[in-house]
């Protein structure tokens, strides 16, 4: 069967049961908009290329499946490379299409050229640059294949216009057709190193199991659930693991880092060994990196061994799936004779259950020393911390300026508990983080790693897409909204009823945070205005019900209306307090040790 380049895409994403797909054409990529017409494939038609990356990360997020965006050559090329270096700092499966010119003008400075494959080498996992027609079916089967195995992350495949509109002879590939030298993720641990690392675990007095984001990644939250309750070890989740173990659960210590509870990021400090699973010792959860938990031996598994002794030594050092690696750490657990247990009840402080305890190791067994009784000393002093520092705010009722933090408590009690929450980059990430529930796993989706502003609406959208039976919150901040907020224009044309909760507190908040507590107060280039532009006006025209809320009475009725319209977009322009800030908090470059907690509860210092 004889197909232009262009078909032979359109058909090869089909095969690869791309369901949706976001973008916006060109001139170079206009060959390949063609057969979308006659395709299965539903195309959201975006205002600007990088809401179509952010929608495709969104997507993945929450559906396990790649994103899927295209664009044309270019600006339209370049303005994906945002989400592409997001998606590749986060570890999110993305194919991107980008249209090239022809390849008798590559080279030859035409319009709308630019060398993407080369611009993006560094923040994909792998990119293609197509200059037969005959290898696109099995180019895209790679690109697939790439993008969902090993680690996950973005790939890129440019098309010229005149690969595109030339013959080919369609076939689709088998598996070993593909062409991928010294790809091979390694997927299972190696048994020896699991049973050293086991063996390490049972013999931990203060171990803290660290959660990263490929928990999420590798589908192991069960498995994860399973170690905790098995063994007892507390649990810290980072920025981008939030809801791969429940909040709700008494193991459960929250998120560390900068912005993270004073328990998690002290358990952390005082531990002596870390268990980390899929995470990378990323500089906001490690502090300064020589003061950063210094009696902790460390377990790190990883299925990328690139990010092996990267930042810290590991002691026990596992290349792998997370999913299988833990699974293999219980086998091993079991072979060491630590016994099952039911599940673990009762707080941080408290004893274990019986039923949590288990029955006595086998004498002379590895795991006989390691009654759970051993952790209740570690686990009461964790207790003790939570209790002497919590989260706090303080908001006057019916007076006073509206604190971000009783908003996201009233959005959070007043939504279905399986909620998805996006946000964009800054004070409003980090309230959303510390005070949403989160008790299931994807249904957090934000940028960790890039930090980008604008993330929250278009990922918003991509999410509802790929999930339109789950209620979809954004929590964005006046800054990031004005970056990407035209988006909420093809919600409306799309019939995409995402909800957005803008906290507007008139500036750049995380940056005059640090200007008013590192930079005595002097406040360069951060204020935004509360009124400019008019949120609710600027809605509204989008095709949005807009709302404004300036006080505490006014809040849930709002949140009320927001959840009871689904037939469009909702805006909320929450008034918020100019001057919160968010704690704890430590500061750039400090120890971990050196955490400032709210004023209120110790003067502001540990």
């Amino acid at each position: 069967m004889e197909l232009t380049g262009a078909q032979a895409l359109i058909k090869s994403l089909e095969m690869q049961q791309v369901e949706v797909m976001f973008g916006l054409p060109g001139g170079a990529i206009l060959p390949v908009y063609d057969p979308i017409i006659d395709s299965s494939i539903r195309h959201i038609l975006v205002r600007h290329e990088q809401g179509a990356g952010h929608m495709a990360e969104g997507y993945a997020q929450v559906t396990d499946r790649p994103g899927v965006a295209m664009v044309t050559s270019g600006p339209g090329a370049t303005n994906v490379v945002t989400p592409l270096a997001d998606a590749y700092m986060d570890s999110i499966p993305l194919v991107v299409v980008t249209g090239q010119v022809a390849t008798t003008s590559i080279g030859t400075d035409a319009f709308q050229e630019s060398d993407i494959t080369g611009i993006t080498m560094g923040i994909t996992k792998h990119n293609w640059l197509i200059t037969d027609g005959a290898d696109i079916p099995r180019v895209v089967a790679e690109a697939f294949h790439v993008a969902t195995t090993g680690r996950p992350g973005p790939v890129l495949i440019d098309i010229p216009k005149d690969v595109a509109v030339k013959p080919m002879e369609w076939y689709w590939p088998e598996p070993s057709d593909l062409d991928l030298p010294g790809y091979h993720p390694v997927t299972e641990g190696d048994p020896e190193l699991v049973r050293q690392a086991a063996e390490l675990l049972l013999a931990a007095e203060r171990p803290v199991l660290y959660a990263g984001g490929g928990i999420l990644r590798a589908r192991a939250a069960e498995a994860l659930r399973e170690l905790a309750e098995r063994t007892g070890i507390p649990v810290v989740t980072t920025l981008m693991a939030r809801g791969c173990f429940p909040d709700s659960h008494p193991l459960c210590l929250g998120m560390p880092g900068m912005h993270g509870n004073y328990t998690a990021v002290t358990a952390m400090q005082r531990s002596d060994l870390l268990i980390a699973l899929g995470s990378r010792f990323d500089d906001r959860v490690t502090g300064r990196v020589d003061a950063f938990a210094p009696e902790a031996k460390v377990i790190h598994v990883d299925i990328d061994p690139a990010e092996h002794n990267k930042v810290r030594r590991a002691d026990v050092a596992i290349a792998g799936d997370c999913r299988l690696v833990i699974e293999e750490l219980l086998s091993a657990l079991d072979g060491l004779g630590l016994p099952h247990s039911t599940t673990t009840r009762g707080g941080s402080g408290g004893a274990p259950s019986e039923a949590a305890v288990g029955a006595p190791a086998a004498a002379g067994s590895a795991a006989a020393a390691y009654p759970r009784e051993r952790l209740i000393p570690w686990r009461a002093q964790l207790g003790e911390w939570q209790q002497r520092f919590p989260l706090v705010y303080d908001q006057q009722p019916g007076a006073g300026a509206l604190k971000p933090q009783f908003v996201l408590e009233a959005l959070r009690d007043a939504t279905p508990d399986d909620t998805i929450v996006a946000s964009g980059v800054g004070q409003h990430q980090m309230f959303a983080s510390q005070w949403w529930q989160f008790d299931h796993p994807y249904t957090w989706v934000n940028s960790g790693g890039l930090g980008t502003m604008g993330f929250a609406v278009p990922a918003a959208i991509g999410a509802k897409v790929g999930r339109p039976d789950k209620t979809v919150w954004a929590v964005d901040g006046d800054g990031c909204f004005q970056m990407t907020a035209q988006e909420l224009v093809t919600a409306s044309s799309e019939r995409i009823p995402v909800k957005i909760a803008i906290l507007n507190n008139a500036y750049l908040g995380m940056v005059r945070q640090w200007q008013e507590m590192f930079y005595e107060e002097r406040y360069s280039e951060v204020y935004l205005s509360p009124d400019l532009p008019d949120y609710v006006g600027w809605a509204e025209s989008m095709g949005c019900v807009g709302i404004r809320v300036e006080s505490t009475e006014e809040v849930a009725p709002a949140i009320d209306k927001a959840n009871n319209i689904d037939d469009r977009p909702v805006v909320i322009d929450f008034r918020t307090d100019a001057f919160e800030k968010v704690f704890p908090m430590v500061a750039s470059g400090a120890s971990n040790d050196d955490i400032v907690v709210d004023p209120s509860l110790t003067g502001g210092v540990h």
